[in-house]
């Protein structure tokens, strides 16, 4: 899967298209002849305009790019450890050392094997060279010519297996040094100076582990018709954007995009398990944490937008108040679109300019006429990011520039 996504924005940088003032009714209206109360007193407004774009929210849990087990490569005594527990480190950055006594022995041992090697093989070419010269005047046999040019290719592959032998010899030398395979954070030690230590294998001790946690995964699970849009996001796109928070953010302010999916659905959960690459530049986040993540679900779009509690439930519909020209109270059915802070997208059922019921509910019916008080709707008054994210995936969307 690709590695990008349209680059979401902040709602610090909210761009509202239309922000408008309602015009009521001028004055209060006069009491109802015959003596009756007043019309009630309602607060009025007109939708924010805006474009927005879909997210969709989820739950899971971060993964490591990268771990590893840390383990010698030689067995033997550890002689020092060389980082604090939990530290950051760099590849290549010195963990733990061996004791190498028994290393340097065996590699002076190797040498002096070589060195023997190599004087036995000149011994040899100067035994050949002889006996080719005096083959010539007959003074040796051909027979001791062949045993002399076969004793030389002996010594020869003798100095081979030699030099083989102080190269294995300098590398299990080198070994004693344990350093980190890669950037990242340590564990906890789990040995100590003193402590005989077994390696060489995958069976050998665990010195310490080591994560990358520059950038982590964070691994989740979407639906079939959520994994095809994002799929055909992908294809026009080039990547598809998602944000992520953890527990006690508030915010999502960590920027991320998918970049791997299943190669099948669950058979009984008909769910695929997706993963998103997320920035960890704080450090905070640890492998194993969860949290929650929005991911980029449409291109962007114009939408009008009311307060949440402007919303009123009639049986299976939803709908708003409004007021027409002549203050009376009149009912839209609408069509809702996701959540956007404690804003409302309405997809259809109301006009720009209509005058939306936001406030004093409590004595509107249908018919009845109403002292409209416009106020003015401000999406900055809303909170600067609060979506909701459940393990269902849940819409929001936000205004973009």
């Amino acid at each position: 899967m690709k590695e990008k996504l349209m680059r979401p924005c902040n709602f610090a940088t909210v761009s509202v298209l239309a922000t408008a003032f309602v015009l009521g009714a001028c004055g209060a209206p006069q009491a109802q002849e015959h003596g009756g109360p007043p019309p009630s007193q309602v607060e009025v407004a007109i939708p924010l305009s805006a474009q927005v774009s879909d997210w969709n929210g989820y739950t899971g849990r971060f993964e490591a790019v990268e771990r590893v087990e840390v383990r010698a490569r030689v067995s033997g005594y550890v002689k020092s450890v060389n980082f604090d527990d939990g530290a950051r480190v760099k590849a290549g950055e010195l963990l733990f050392t061996l004791d190498d006594r028994p290393f340097r022995a065996t590699l002076a041992q190797a040498e002096a094997q070589l060195a023997q090697a190599k004087a036995e093989l000149s011994q040899a070419e100067s035994d050949v060279e002889r006996s080719e010269m005096l083959s010539k005047s007959g003074a040796v046999s051909v027979e001791e010519l062949e045993q002399n040019r076969t004793r030389l290719a002996s010594a020869a592959a003798t100095v081979a297996a030699a030099e083989a032998g102080v190269d294995a010899a300098r590398l299990d030398l080198s070994f004693t040094r344990v350093t980190a395979p890669i950037d990242g954070r340590v564990s906890a030690r789990n040995v100590d100076p003193g402590n005989l230590v077994a390696g060489g294998n995958s069976s050998g001790d665990i010195l310490t582990t080591l994560v990358r946690d520059d950038e982590l995964y964070f691994t989740f699970n979407v639906s079939e018709s959520d994994y095809l849009r994002y799929m055909r996001t992908e294809e026009t796109e080039g990547s598809v954007k998602a944000e992520a928070r953890l527990q006690d953010e508030t915010t999502f302010t960590r920027q991320g995009e998918m970049v791997f999916a299943d190669n099948r659905m669950g058979d009984t959960t008909g769910s695929i398990r997706v993963r998103a690459l997320v920035g960890n530049e704080d450090g905070i986040i640890r492998p194993g944490m969860t949290g929650e993540i929005r991911v980029s679900g449409s291109t962007t779009y114009p939408a009008l937008m009311v307060p949440q509690a402007a919303v009123q439930t009639d049986g299976t519909r939803r709908t708003l108040f409004l007021v027409n020209e002549r203050n009376e109270v009149e009912t839209a059915p609408v069509e809702l679109g996701p959540l956007s802070g404690n804003m409302q997208v309405i997809r259809s059922g109301i006009e720009a300019n209509d005058r939306v019921i936001v406030n004093g509910f409590v004595r509107t019916r249908a018919g009845a006429v109403v002292n409209p008080v416009p106020v003015q709707l401000d999406y900055q008054a809303a909170p600067e990011d609060p979506a909701k994210v459940q393990s269902r995936p849940a819409m929001s969307a936000r205004p973009v520039n």
